[in-house]
């Protein structure tokens, strides 16, 4: 049975989207079968894989407000080799449908039942805020990741973040489980970045992931050529660093 990870924080640029298609992208390079799931009306995973967003035939859209199947609207991105459902701006008017209905926030959850043993992992890339889309997200996964930037402001949220959390364990899903906070953007040069760093782990101590994601700009650059960093730059900083998070949470989580 594979295990469904929600990749979120409400803030926006601490890089979810990167961990999202990175990790997804280094669970595939180590023989896992993957499923990235884009639940950002920006859709910029499904551009950071080289698909048109905009162009594609079906997207999350259709399986939330429309009733298809994850099988009718799954596409290959066959370079990172993982399959992906992709989003685009039609997205939030699922948002709309799902708050006017009664179990709206189990809906993806219940999409994902039929293909959940057909992956050994299955990723979500959420949106930057705690909405109805972020909360089927969390309702359908075993496990959350929390991308944290390490920079001022890092710890601005995230008391919300894990009050929600709380709340989805008590009313929705109490099987989700904290797979860990994930430092980002750091750069071990820069003394704010290390305090930032030494606070989560002592605020949140083992929750914090012993990986850490380094400021490189491979990892800015690889989304616009359509790729993971594994295709774009195998050998630099940040796509050791994701190999590094993929073992450690294969390790962790029994992926």
């Amino acid at each position: 049975m594979g295990r469904i990870v929600a990749i979120a924080n409400q803030k926006g640029g601490v890089g979810k989207t990167t961990t999202s298609v990175n990790l997804a992208a280094a669970l595939a390079k180590l023989q896992k079968k993957v499923l990235l799931i884009d639940l950002d009306p920006q859709g910029n995973a499904s551009v950071a894989l080289g698909i048109d967003k905009d162009n594609a035939e079906m997207t999350v859209y259709d399986l939330l407000a429309e009733g298809a199947s994850v099988e009718d609207i799954v596409l290959r991105a066959e370079q990172a080799e993982l399959d992906i459902l992709a989003a685009n701006g039609d997205l939030t008017a699922a948002e709309i449908k799902l708050l006017e209905e009664e179990l709206g926030a189990g809906r993806l959850g219940e999409a994902l039942k039929s293909v959940k043993a057909q992956y050994d992992v299955i990723i979500i890339d959420c949106a930057p805020s705690l909405n109805m889309l972020t909360l089927n997200a969390l309702a359908a996964a075993d496990g959350i990741v929390v991308p944290v930037q390490c920079e001022y402001f890092a710890l601005e949220g995230l008391s919300a973040l894990m009050d929600t959390i709380e709340t989805v364990q008590r009313e929705l899903n109490p099987n989700l489980h904290i797979d860990g906070l994930l430092r980002t953007m750091h750069d071990r040069r820069n003394n704010l970045a290390n305090d930032v760093s030494n606070q989560l782990v002592t605020h949140f101590g083992m929750k914090v992931l012993q990986s850490i994601i380094p400021r490189n700009v491979r990892l800015a650059e690889a989304p616009s050529y359509g790729e993971s960093i594994f295709d774009y730059d195998k050998s630099c900083p940040g796509a050791l660093a994701y190999f590094a998070l993929a073992n450690e949470l294969m390790r962790k989580t029994q992926i």
